[in-house]
């Protein structure tokens, strides 16, 4: 059995900020357990076609977080990322209009503007009508049925799931925040209005893929790191793990931010919160590359066409420099739909975005609740199973360890 101080599963965002952060307040008691052969989790990039390929889909370095950008230029400075303003675009029934579409309706011809102006005037947050607790009948109640229909619902049913109910609300305000009077004046002006989506401003490596600052961080502790170790159980009372090879780590210490359905083995766990982790959903994404170069400047495209099976279409030749061609996201129940002939490039992340379903947070607050109190925490997207991005997930990691050498 190997002892250390602190033990941490996972070698993506979060496992190698943590890392990271320890070492460089002297910390060298830490191991890092990552199951594949190289780091990065969902931000890894391969070689594809003479370019690089995230094959987590759409990652970028948001700029609302300096303190996040200035940590990650440590390891890759800021000479080799190079600052974008986001144009990203809905394919709806072949009309390329902006994100968020309640901003851009004024794209639309004349009569279209006024279906969904008058749609949205109808909707019951426009009416004084308490919102709802269903996600379905929230969307019509935010959006109105025109933008409801033709958009956010058929997207997050590819995206998420085919049964949208069983999603929460209590998410919902990540969504862009558009008033109707800030819809009405961007159809008078012809210009959006609102408060601007994530990623706004984005850095995105001028030469490499999102996975190479990662995958230098992950350089910096190389002695701690150790890689394919498939964490297949935790014994919570005793903080010990085990691997699907057969050696067991104890630690002072446990930080997690693998999936907590990957666990096959758990004790030290009340019985019911252990079966609990079963109902935590999560979607698999695969990611497919075409090597074709599309007549857009937009980065990303969000497609909610039913018919077509992916979800998002990320334009490489327009954010990865000297490359060409762009990759699909398309959630793997959706896959079938694809032609058996094409034999691209595709990569499938058997856990690519955790579910916000209606029982999550209590879950969640269990867990986590007990799980601290065991000396053992969640962190990061996988580790608090919420949709985090990458510089949130840094973020997070930063002050969790901060608390732990400062406390």
């Amino acid at each position: 059995m190997i002892k250390t101080k602190y033990l941490i599963l996972g070698a993506g965002p979060a496992g190698l900020t943590f890392a990271n952060m320890l070492k460089r307040n002297g910390e060298r008691s830490y191991l890092l357990l990552e199951k594949e052969e190289e780091a990065g989790g969902l931000c890894r990039s391969a070689m594809v076609d003479g370019s690089p390929f995230d094959i987590g889909g759409g990652h970028f370095l948001d700029v609302k977080r300096p303190e996040v950008c200035t940590f990650l230029f440590d390891f890759m400075p800021e000479n080799e990322w190079q600052l974008f303003e986001r144009d990203s675009r809905i394919d709806i029934n072949g009309k390329m209009t902006g994100h968020p579409l309640e901003a851009n309706i004024w794209q639309f011809d004349r009569q279209e503007q006024e279906d969904y102006l008058a749609s949205i005037s109808r909707a019951g947050c426009n009416n004084g009508i308490p919102a709802p607790e269903k996600f379905v009948d929230w969307i019509l109640w935010k959006l109105g049925d025109k933008i409801a229909n033709d958009y956010m619902l058929p997207y997050n049913q590819k995206m998420f799931a085919d049964e949208l109910d069983q999603l929460g609300t209590y998410w919902l305000e990540k969504l862009p925040n558009v008033s109707f009077a800030e819809t009405l004046a961007s159809c008078r002006e012809h210009r959006p209005y609102g408060r601007q989506p994530g990623h706004a401003f984005f850095y995105y490596p001028k030469k490499y893929g999102y996975g190479e600052p990662w995958r230098r961080m992950a350089e910096e502790i190389v002695p701690n790191v150790h890689y394919q170790m498939e964490v297949t159980g935790i014994d919570c009372w005793e903080r010990k793990v085990y691997t699907a090879s057969g050696e067991v780590f104890a630690a002072d210490i446990i930080i997690t931010t693998i999936p907590w359905r990957t666990y096959r083995d758990i004790s030290g766990m009340p019985r019911e919160m252990e079966l609990s982790i079963n109902a935590l959903k999560s979607s698999a994404i695969e990611t497919r590359y075409v090597p074709q170069n599309l007549d857009t400047e937009a980065q990303w495209i969000y497609v909610p066409d039913l018919k077509k099976p992916y979800h998002r279409l990320l334009v490489r030749h327009n954010f990865c420099g000297k490359s060409r061609g762009y990759w699909m996201e398309t959630r793997q129940e959706r896959t079938a739909m694809f032609s058996p002939d094409d034999t691209g490039y595709r990569y499938v992340n058997s856990y690519a975005y955790p579910l916000n379903t209606v029982e999550k947070p209590e879950i969640m607050s269990a867990l986590l609740r007990f799980c601290s109190s065991r000396n053992i925490y969640g962190i990061g997207r996988w580790g608090e199973h919420s949709h985090l991005n990458s510089d949130v997930v840094a973020e997070r990691a930063a002050a969790c360890a901060k608390d732990f050498l400062w406390g």
